[in-house]
């Protein structure tokens, strides 16, 4: 049996060699590897314009016994949360929000429903009183890493988001604390390497908070593992709850500072008016 992992480079290896019809079905298969994940052979042979005998052909001649062991070769690759399993052949209708509306619904309940208020509450006190807050994201992750961090720079003492331009994580893993919190941002596709980057942030012994998707399973390791749905039925991932999440730390890391908190945003507000920011 192949590689289940390696479903698509099958794929790519094997196109120059395939015959005209296989090499219709591979090349629709590597634009949306989905439909063979989710469609029987009948429906996929109709959707790639094939016939079922090639849809059988193909797949043996990529190394599997069976359609359904193809099949389940492509689910298990699909987890690992490649984009391109978003999408599909047919057009969807996205005139009408309402199934959107549901989608964020969805994906904030099964978000909501797993956060626990007291971890969220005890995430923000520590935020409050760590020597160096630190805010890590690579990839899509970097993005939120930077919102989140501009958020707290305006309630906690010392703040960075990393890695920036040119840095490598080993050099500010190097120099982390017990007395710190680190807020790691790991969304699908993640950065390889990222569970040993979890690992060096633990043995440094710094409070670390992890902030997943629903595809990455809970790390029993770290103080807090906040998982966000981000599913849908487009070609791009929803992070809406991701954003959601966010505002939540904010929020409650707000409350908690308490006076001093309100203080320190009016500073900044001042600041800003004084030197003509805004």
């Amino acid at each position: 049996m192949p590689d289940p992992s390696r479903f698509l480079d099958l794929i790519r290896a094997a196109l120059p060699d395939l015959h005209p019809a296989e090499r219709r079905l591979g090349a629709f298969l590597l634009d949306f590897p989905g439909e063979m994940a989710s469609y029987d052979a009948q429906e996929l042979a109709r959707l790639a314009g094939v016939s079922k005998a090639t849809v059988s052909r193909f797949v043996r001649r990529l190394g599997f016994p069976s359609y359904e062991q193809a099949r389940r070769a492509a689910r298990e690759e699909g987890r690992t949360g490649s984009r391109l399993y978003l999408g599909h052949a047919e057009a969807e209708d996205f005139t009408d929000l309402s199934a959107q509306i549901e989608e964020e619904r969805s994906n904030l309940e099964w978000t909501y429903r797993r956060l626990s208020v007291p971890a969220l509450d005890a995430l923000c006190a520590r935020i409050l009183s760590s020597r160096k807050v630190w805010v890590l994201g690579q990839r899509i992750s970097q993005n939120f890493a930077g919102y989140l961090g501009w958020q707290l720079m305006k309630l906690a003492d010392d703040v960075v988001s990393i890695p920036r331009a040119g840095e490598t994580l080993g050099e500010h893993i190097a120099t982390m604390r017990p007395e710190d919190c680190v807020i790691l941002f790991a969304l699908r596709r993640r950065a390889a390497g990222t569970d040993a980057v979890i690992d060096e942030i633990l043995q440094r012994g710094s409070a670390l908070a992890l902030i997943s998707d629903e595809g990455m399973a809970v790390r029993a390791d770290v103080p807090w593992h906040f998982q966000c749905q981000t599913g849908t039925t487009g070609p791009q991932f929803n992070h809406s709850t991701v954003l959601a999440l966010c505002h939540q730390i904010m929020l409650r890391t707000s409350a908690a500072a308490g006076p001093a908190g309100r203080a320190s945003l009016r500073r900044v507000e001042e600041i800003n008016e004084r030197i003509g920011a805004l």
